[in-house]
């Protein structure tokens, strides 16, 4: 017979593979966080290079700082919403341009309306103040602790999904074979668990990188002359 406590990380579970599911409605397959300007400079052409990019953003670019934000939001008490509030400030402060400012608003917006499905006073509390911007680590963070996701699976699930839409990217694009896209997510397993153990404990001064390429490749991909996606 199931316990209380049972049901209430089942319903979690379920939660959590929802939100982070390629169908939940986030558009998150619409932007390649410059991963398609490397693929048409001819940078990203294989499984190898690609692993290498990514590793690269897990750790010392933009979903390293992804990873901090994600946490330190699910850290917040509910009750103080002026934390969360400078939390998501600095988070849309970080974003290196404008595409990817708007990768972050517009999945963060989507993402809070859609999760209004399984409502929670910090959905009353968000609306009663009127942010409009909402940064998408900081409301995944906040949104799955108020919905009692542990922090570990939520950082764990956000990292994976964040690689597998940029591994599905470079599968139509390159292109890679499902075979490629899938080692290259097996590979990167070892760097999800190293990364959250670093980002649970990780102080707001860890935040930042050196994944420059990445930032450019992002400013640049709003000037190409044929684009797929949005960033």
């Amino acid at each position: 017979m199931n316990t209380e406590q049972d049901l209430k990380d089942s319903r979690a579970l379920i939660r959590l593979l929802t939100w982070m599911s390629p169908a939940f409605p986030l558009g998150s397959f619409s932007y390649s966080h410059g991963l398609e300007t490397v693929i048409q400079d001819g940078r990203c052409h294989s499984a190898a290079t690609l692993q290498n990019w990514l590793e690269t953003l897990l750790r010392e670019g933009g979903a390293w700082s992804d990873a901090i934000f994600l946490c330190h939001a699910w850290q917040i008490e509910s009750d103080l919403f002026e934390n969360l509030k400078e939390l998501n400030a600095l988070a849309l402060a970080f974003a290196p341009s404008h595409e990817r400012y708007v990768e972050t608003v517009q999945q963060g917006n989507a993402f809070f309306t859609a999760s209004k499905a399984w409502p929670r006073p910090l959905h009353e509390t968000l609306e009663r103040q009127g942010l409009k911007e909402l940064a998408f680590p900081v409301i995944v963070g906040a949104i799955a602790k108020s919905n009692h996701i542990d922090q570990q699976s939520i950082l764990l699930a956000y990292l994976h999904a964040f690689v597998a839409n940029l591994c599905s990217v470079a599968m139509r694009l390159v292109p890679l074979g499902q075979s490629d896209g899938l080692s290259v997510q097996a590979a990167l397993e070892d760097v999800f668990l190293d990364l959250t153990d670093k980002a649970k404990t990780a102080s707001l001064d860890a935040l930042g990188g050196s994944a420059i390429h990445s930032d450019i490749a992002a400013m640049r991909h709003e000037n190409l002359t044929t684009r797929i996606f949005r960033s």
